[in-house]
């Protein structure tokens, strides 16, 4: 019985992505087969961009939305459409206990300032002088303060008046699974009730595009299917914005409030990416889950981003259950890094809670058709450089 009082339901949903913002919108597109990868802003660079947001919907103060950058308002206004969902907004009872777990990058360079002082510096005749000068001059104060990762969390707080604990993590693809995971274990343990959590991401900044670059992951030149660009790989970098409203059963019904699919299990990895480890690290997670899983209801939505080897052992790991159906979002949604996994696990709370799945990408062979109902949904998450993870989502009974 106490298992059972602690089960986690999902209640809130709040996602916004170049398909639109809120769930109704993003199914629709899913179903559509609507792909709106940009080619052109950062040529020969592919990006998703999300369309233009009335922030003032969520972020009312226009002193708050001046104040935040791209990726902070993104958040913070996915984040007000959880609360929205769940019923939560302006109810302060419930959301001075509500925890906040956020998965987030640091904030973005001023490139103007960059590209000034990277011009100048060559032909300064003392450089070390004027790069102390102007950083001192060029830089302010507050552009400092607005690096802060936890700066999202803390702009949900006074926006929206989420006032329980708050937690951020970084690690690109790596803290968006370690927030739902920890945000999961709290719940189960009885030691939080409810949490709003997840994380956002602006594709629009040259600095990462340029960083990333530099790695050999972006995706160029032309646009693919996630399971179709084995001769051209790469991540087309995707703006977006996902936040769950995660309580326990308990605390649900005692509001009246019905879930829109359960958690059941989150599971997370970190393999040292030698040949081969990012299918053994599947393998093993699905293996902790595996006592659990109908087949015959099941279907995996993958958080592939198109980079390699990691997509390829992640297909390798998929060909191992090909009776399942599988969906890759990121053709779909292009990579947010930490937002990337609770997306996901939006997308497959939304799935379940219709008992259907949208229709395959693309004709590779990696995802087929489904003719049956779906009440079960592994998410699966796999960085670009490191970490792996997992999670099962459940038709809510």
């Amino acid at each position: 019985m106490a298992e059972a009082a602690r089960e986690a339901w999902i209640t809130g949903i709040g996602i916004v992505s170049c398909l639109g913002e809120g769930p109704d919108a993003h199914w629709q597109a899913l179903g559509s087969g609507q792909f709106n990868a940009d080619t052109t802003i950062y040529a020969p660079h592919i990006i998703h961009r999300t369309p233009p947001l009335d922030f003032d919907k969520q972020i009312p103060k226009k002193g708050d939305q001046r104040q935040m950058e791209a990726w902070q308002r993104i958040g913070t206004y996915a984040a007000g459409m959880a609360l929205d969902s769940a019923g939560l907004k302006g109810n302060k009872e419930v959301l001075s206990h509500t925890d906040m777990i956020v998965a987030a990058g640091g904030g973005e360079r001023d490139i103007g300032a960059d590209t000034a002082i990277l011009s100048g510096l060559p032909a300064a005749a003392e450089p070390e002088s004027f790069l102390n000068e102007r950083l001192m001059s060029d830089l302010r104060p507050t552009l400092f303060l607005a690096q802060l990762s936890n700066l999202l969390a803390g702009n949900i707080s006074i926006v929206h008046g989420v006032t329980g604990s708050s937690r951020t993590f970084m690690g690109e693809e790596s803290a968006g699974v370690d927030a739902i995971r920890i945000a999961l274990s709290r719940i189960n343990a009885g030691q939080s009730d409810i949490a709003l959590v997840g994380g956002s991401y602006n594709a629009e900044r040259p600095d990462l595009l340029m960083l990333y670059q530099f790695g050999g992951f972006n995706l160029k030149d032309r646009f693919a299917p996630i399971w179709q660009r084995e001769d051209n790989p790469g991540f087309a970098l995707g703006s977006l914005g996902a936040f769950l409203v995660i309580e326990s059963r308990s605390h649900a019904e005692a509001r009246g409030t019905k879930p829109i699919a359960r958690l059941s299990a989150v599971r997370a990895g970190r393999t040292g990416r030698n040949p081969g480890d990012v299918t053994a690290s599947l393998t093993h997670l699905w293996s902790e889950l595996s006592d659990r899983l109908r087949p015959s209801e099941l279907a995996v939505i993958s958080g592939a981003s198109g980079t390699e080897p990691a997509t390829a052992e992640e297909r390798a790991f998929l060909s191992q259950h090909k009776d399942i159906a599988v969906r890759a979002t990121g053709t779909y949604l292009g990579h947010g890094m930490e937002p990337q996994f609770p997306m996901n696990v939006a997308l497959a709370a939304i799935a379940v809670s219709r008992g259907n799945l949208f229709p395959p990408t693309d004709d590779s062979g990696v995802e087929r058709p489904i003719d049956h109902p779906i009440t079960q949904i592994v998410v699966t998450g796999v960085g670009h450089w490191r970490g792996e993870g997992i999670a099962l989502v459940e038709a809510a009974s």
